[in-house]
């Protein structure tokens, strides 16, 4: 049996793209033994098999080929239901429905079935049918607006940041429903909203508009809550590199000014007090970004943390695969696919101690575990799958 807190679980997972293929991957993680279930015909784009976006979100998976299209798929798929704990699913509420295998037909194979539904504006509702990815998501949820710069500008976040979110919710909500079940015995449809998602990341916002009947503006790198300046991103040396800086202490001012070369920063009417930097943080700002463009980025977070001035590199992924602290915390780990050969993949910020990422397994070739399923698992005979095969039903 494998290993991890959440080992003995059977979960089948129909999710795709993001969201829910890291909803269920957390489960994999951690012990789940789980199903993923493709066709063919979908394992292409980020679904197919070998991209780096099915192999990120897939990993410690199992593999199987079922098309629901099939009236002989979805019996086989309720059989698999009798047999699991979970079923996560990412399809718009109809999906499941036309198939006949809406949560009440699960609770009729399996009573305690827990059934976790990610669509992007819920089950319920007059935009209940709505298709949403995650800058969706992020437009409808106020991100978008939100994380700009100005309002004349709604550029937004750079990437599907609602996607991690949303699956991380679902994780969260299926741990909720696994306690209930303990305690209870009973199972459940969990209802997920990838929209109500995003708008609880904004509840200050949401307060703020609601209570003071105003609209809340976004404020790029000058969030209102904080009067600190410099308090910002700034541009180095290179191409798009960066470095934020964040003062909160008078005397780690005189350091930077100092360290900048600028020792009369510090003398000069226009920044002589926090208040009087915050009211010209802009002209602030120029004067700082011409400083920190002439060097590296790391050369500059090095200098001021060394004076004790708050300073960090805004890293990539490049970055971030070789930052030291990672490596020496093993966030990192090498899985080997047989197609892909070594696959660097991250691990967790927390650790548990019946939980080996060394262990852990690469992304499911296509169909790779039907034999395990079908044969195994459901008794269907080698003729019958073969038979099967052909017609298409599991393929």
């Amino acid at each position: 049996m494998k290993e991890g807190v959440l080992r003995g679980l059977r979960v089948l997972d129909l999710t795709r793209v993001v969201a829910g293929p890291f909803a269920t991957r957390c489960l994999a993680d951690f012990g789940a033994e789980v199903i993923k279930i493709q066709t063919e015909k979908t394992a292409t784009g980020a679904e197919a098999n070998v991209t780096g976006n099915f192999n990120a979100w897939n990993r410690n998976k199992k593999g199987i080929t079922l098309n629901l299209q099939h009236g002989e798929a979805r019996e086989l798929f309720c059989r698999l239901v009798a047999i699991s704990s979970i079923v996560v699913e990412n399809f718009t509420p109809r999906v499941m429905a036309n198939w006949g295998l809406a949560y009440e037909k699960l609770r009729s194979v399996k009573p305690d079935i827990i059934m976790l539904s990610m669509s992007g504006l819920g089950q319920t509702g007059p935009g209940k049918d709505v298709v949403a990815y995650g800058p969706t998501l992020q437009s409808l949820g106020g991100l978008t607006y939100l994380t700009s710069f100005s309002p004349e500008e709604p550029l937004g976040l750079g990437y599907s940041y609602a996607d991690p979110i949303f699956g991380l919710y679902g994780a969260i909500s299926i741990l909720a429903a696994l306690e209930h079940h303990d305690k209870t015995g009973e199972g459940g449809h969990i209802d997920l909203s990838g929209l109500e998602a995003v708008c609880s990341l904004i509840g200050t916002e949401l307060l703020d508009g609601a209570t003071n009947k105003r609209a809340v503006p976004p404020t790029g790198n000058y969030p209102d809550y904080n009067q600190d300046a410099p308090y910002g991103c700034y541009p180095c040396r290179g191409t798009d590199r960066w470095c934020v800086i964040a003062l909160s202490r008078e005397e780690t001012w005189t350091s930077l000014c100092r360290i900048a070369g600028h020792p009369e920063w510090s003398t000069d009417e226009r920044f002589s007090t926090p208040a009087q930097r915050h009211k010209n943080r802009q002209e602030l700002d120029n004067l700082l970004s011409a400083w920190t463009r002439t060097m590296a980025t790391e050369e500059v977070v090095q200098l001021l943390q060394e004076a004790g001035v708050p300073a960090g590199v805004v890293q990539d992924a490049s970055d971030l695969a070789s930052d030291p602290q990672l490596l020496a915390r093993d966030f990192f780990m090498s899985l080997d696919h047989p197609l892909l050969g070594k696959i660097t993949a991250d691990a967790y910020p927390f650790r548990l101690p019946d939980c080996h990422p060394q262990e852990w397994n690469a992304a499911p070739l296509l169909g790779q575990d039907n034999d395990y399923v079908f044969s195994e698992l459901l008794g269907v005979s080698s003729e019958e799958i073969a038979r099967l095969k052909e017609k298409g039903t599991i393929g």
